[in-house]
């Protein structure tokens, strides 16, 4: 006879515990899922568990989130079963149990990425197409072409003309409505931004127009020029504006909001620029709050820039996002365990040992190769002759005895930065393997531009076109 479990869990991970558990299929055991009453189970304690918990539902044995506190042995005296503490990611429950984990699916999304070339006047034909093959390898769906004010943009048609017959689809975005009108008819596929002023425009070309208010923040006007659109039939995406911090984001995020309410079947884009060009932040957290924002909302499109140097990684962050989003909204779980890609700067398990534990691998090596490895405590390099700990790399050079050896120097000494920077971040380290980034990483033809060091982070699934 299997053995039955009963897992206990949050309301927030309780459909993804049971998708879990179902595509474990024959376990070996038989299981119920029970939620205490709380929203995330790290909350719960020993004392709210005797309490919420009248029916183990003839369970062999319970199991708890492994962030789950409480006094285990307590627990499985009071039910007569035993207690135990499962991982602390669900993701990691096959595993536990001795299957292998699923993938998760990050080949799909719904979200047209337009990546916009902001000094597109100023740029030659060549500059301009190499500058979309490097937008579109990091997941740009549209190549956005930047007017500038009062700035000549004579080869702007030729420039539609060259990104299209290299197989792209394209946008003008401009303030100037003769320059939205070449555009189009050079063959544009969509233009930034239309008002009800200017909205006749649309009739005059094909290409599918972005929709603005007159007035910034008319909310009522913007849904006039939509209702407009769709009494003509046509398709558009409207966009409500967001605006920086601290100067009225609140309120933006406010009126997408809105929107989606008045308007629920409306396809609506967000420009992401006011807060990543003009916060400084990184961005890897910033893209990821506003495709959340995104999923929530059904927002399908969105227009970024990487204008800033910290924005330099933009278009690959909000590719990254937009799969984990899309991957943790269809599945109903939370965005964790999705992805390393918007985890640049730190990691979820950065010490897997600590220096009790590394001490004791320590203890074991006979030879007088030297291995480096990290705890929360701090760095440690060992060999046959001992080890010896720091948070400085400088206190532990007196101790390391290199007899002049220049090269082994050499690399202790990149191998003891890396570990140092890990260390210092929360970040994976493993010796003879360079630290990774996520998206931040460099772009392949800017390692080409540094010495050779080696190959780095760079994005390596295929884009696909929104499901």
């Amino acid at each position: 006879m299997s053995e039955h479990i009963l897992f206990l869990t949050g309301r927030l991970a309780e459909l993804q515990l049971r998708r879990v558990l179902t595509e474990m299929g024959d376990a070996g055991f038989t299981w119920d899922v029970h939620v205490p009453g709380v929203q995330v189970a790290a909350l719960l304690t020993g004392d709210m568990i005797r309490r919420r918990l009248t029916d183990t539902q003839g369970a062999d044995r319970i199991l708890l989130p492994g962030r789950c506190r409480g006094d285990l042995a307590a627990l499985s005296e009071h039910f007569g079963i035993p207690v135990e503490r499962g991982p602390d990611e669900l993701m990691d429950l096959p595993a536990f149990f001795g299957r292998q984990r699923r993938a998760p699916d990050l080949s799909r999304h719904d979200v047209l990425l337009f990546a916009e070339l902001v000094d597109a006047p100023r740029m030659r034909i060549e500059a301009i197409l190499a500058q979309a093959a490097r937008y579109v390898g990091d997941g740009a769906d549209v190549i956005d072409i930047g007017g500038l004010p009062q700035t000549p943009f004579p080869h702007l048609e030729e420039t539609v003309q060259a990104l299209k017959a290299a197989g792209y689809r394209v946008s003008v975005d401009s303030l100037d409505p003769d320059e939205l009108l070449r555009g189009g008819r050079a063959g544009a596929d969509y233009l930034l931004s239309l008002t009800t002023d200017t909205l006749y425009l649309a009739d005059e070309v094909a290409a599918t127009p972005i929709l603005i208010p007159a007035q910034h923040g008319d909310l009522d006007n913007l849904i006039e020029a939509m209702q407009r659109m769709e009494a003509n039939n046509r398709p558009y995406f409207a966009d409500p504006i967001l605006d920086p911090l601290p100067f009225g984001f609140a309120a933006s995020l406010a009126r997408y909001h809105e929107l989606r309410r008045r308007m629920p079947e409306a396809d609506i884009l967000m420009g992401t620029g006011n807060l990543s060009e003009l916060t400084d932040a990184d961005t890897a957290g910033i893209h990821a709050l506003l495709l959340g924002v995104m999923a929530e909302l059904n927002i399908r499109a969105l227009l970024t820039t990487e204008v800033s140097p910290h924005c330099r990684s933009a278009v690959r962050e909000i590719d990254a996002a937009r799969r984990m989003m899309f991957a943790a909204r269809e599945g109903q779980s939370l965005p964790r365990d999705l992805s390393d890609a918007l985890l640049g700067l730190h990691h979820r398990r950065p010490f897997p040992y600590d220096r009790e534990e590394i001490a004791a691998m320590a203890s074991a090596v006979k030879d007088p190769s030297f291995r480096i490895q990290i705890s929360e405590e701090g760095l440690h390099i060992y060999n046959r002759d001992g080890m010896h700990s720091a948070t400085d790399p400088f206190a532990l050079w007196p101790h390391l005895k290199l007899e002049q050896d220049g090269g082994h120097a050499f690399y202790l000494g990149v191998e003891l930065a890396r570990a140092q920077i890990a260390w210092q971040l929360g970040k994976r380290y493993s010796q003879d393997e360079e630290l990774t980034w996520g998206c931040m990483g460099l772009r392949r033809e800017e390692e080409d531009l540094t010495v050779q060091c080696g190959p780095g982070s760079t994005r390596t699934s295929p884009h696909t076109e929104p499901s």
